[in-house]
């Protein structure tokens, strides 16, 4: 199947072929025709396979058939850098159509927001907490919104927005489209899908593990010594750009110091950081200033950098739902990655707990006596291979990434 056989506007169709986009991901190719007959969608696919093209190309579909210089779309995101980054693919996708966009979150002032409100928008994409703020002060109208959209529904609720997003939909029009996509389905999104979407129509696109375009790998390491494999590994492995996952900010704050310290180009992204830096840092990672960047999980659902050869975690992640999302940063809309994942000795629960869900598909699976020394090691066939020696990993993970076309994700 091809974009073309969706019949979009003109515009719409000359800037999918600008981007040089053919064939629609199988998530695309679901949801689209559903969302244009304002079907109420309940989309699970895993992070990285086209979700925000899936639903962005269909509502300025719609909105271009009847335009009103009124916010008639509203799409509500978990960060900030996520709600930046549709924002920009409703703005390339909606080049020509005359369709006004405008992104608000907090940490930055909310006066250039209230002024560009004030102007006409059509869609907004928002966080929560600011998008609240402005209906409470009455800078936005969204009783005439025609078309909700819940994006990363599963991590709205890890962070806690459920109170805020109940009382945006609140002052929404009862009748209304509704789509709702998420990575995982926990039982609280079920829960809320059910309130919220009336006789949905849900796609599923193998939402629970990791996308199948990853290699992945278990590395044993010793605490003190996590610093050293991953330098050993940027020195010995034909990377593109590389996204480093720690569990704490001050961990991602002092990893990437180190790297910049010993002559890598790193910086990192974490919550504490102000917006601009959190900006310089993501666009210094896109274009190839930064070879290395160094995050906490608020990274995990933002990112949307062309070409991550490599995700690596630095510190496991504690649940599957989190390896996920993590590792949706590679291998996105069929380009190919790889994900290593550093096991130390305190590591048993989630370390398990992701090999249960990867499978055979943990190409290098490090049996441990989580003692810090890697006591077997299946190879691919699934054979055991003699106790390990103790050594700095060298292993040999191909950069594909960058020589794969790249549908839009």
């Amino acid at each position: 199947m091809k974009f073309s056989q969706f019949n979009f506007n003109p515009e719409i169709q000359k800037n999918i072929k600008k981007q040089g986009y053919e064939a629609p991901t199988p998530i695309q190719e679901k949801t689209i025709p559903l969302i244009l007959k304002q079907k109420d969608v309940m989309g699970l696919a895993q992070t990285g396979t086209g979700k925000t093209a899936a639903f962005v190309l269909p509502i300025l579909q719609q909105l271009i058939q009847r335009k009103k210089r009124t916010v008639r779309a509203l799409v509500i995101a978990p960060t900030r850098e996520l709600t930046e980054q549709i924002n920009t693919v409703f703005n390339q996708m909606g080049r020509g159509t005359g369709l006004k966009t405008l992104s608000i979150y907090g940490g930055i002032s909310i006066r250039p927001q209230i002024t560009t409100l004030k102007k006409g928008v059509d869609i907004i994409t928002a966080c929560p907490g600011r998008l609240l703020d402005h209906i409470q002060r009455k800078t936005i109208d969204v009783s005439r919104i025609d078309i909700l959209v819940l994006d990363e529904a599963d991590q709205m609720f890890d962070m806690g927005f459920l109170p805020d997003i109940k009382k945006i939909i609140g002052h929404l029009p009862r009748h209304r489209q509704t789509l709702m996509f998420s990575a995982t389905m926990p039982e609280k999104i079920k829960s809320l899908a059910d309130q919220i979407l009336d006789h949905p129509e849900t796609v599923n696109i193998g939402y629970r593990a990791p996308v199948s375009t990853v290699d992945h790998a278990f590395l044993p390491v010793k605490n003190d010594r996590k610093t050293e494999l991953l330098k050993n590994i940027l020195d010995n492995h034909d990377t593109g750009p590389v996204l480093v996952f720690t569990r704490t900010k001050l961990r991602a704050s002092r990893v990437a110091e180190k790297l910049f310290k010993s002559g890598y180009h790193a910086t990192a992204l974490h919550g504490n950081l102000s917006q601009d830096k959190r900006k310089k840092a993501l666009y210094g990672f896109d274009k190839g200033k930064y070879k290395v960047l160094v995050a906490t999980d608020v990274a995990a659902r933002g990112i949307d950098v062309s070409g991550v050869s490599h995700v690596i975690n630095y510190d496991i992640p504690d649940t599957v739902d989190a390896y996920t999302h993590r590792i949706g940063r590679t291998g996105r809309a069929n380009r190919t990655g790889d994900a290593l994942t550093f096991v130390t000795s305190g590591d048993k629960g989630p370390a398990f707990s992701i090999q249960a869900i990867l499978g055979d598909r943990l190409k290098q699976s490090i049996e441990m006596d989580f003692f810090g020394k890697a006591a077997t090691h299946r190879n691919r066939s699934g054979k055991v291979r003699p106790k390990a020696k103790k050594r700095i990993f060298r292993g040999k993970f191909r950069n594909r990434a960058a020589r794969q076309a790249n549908p839009y994700g």
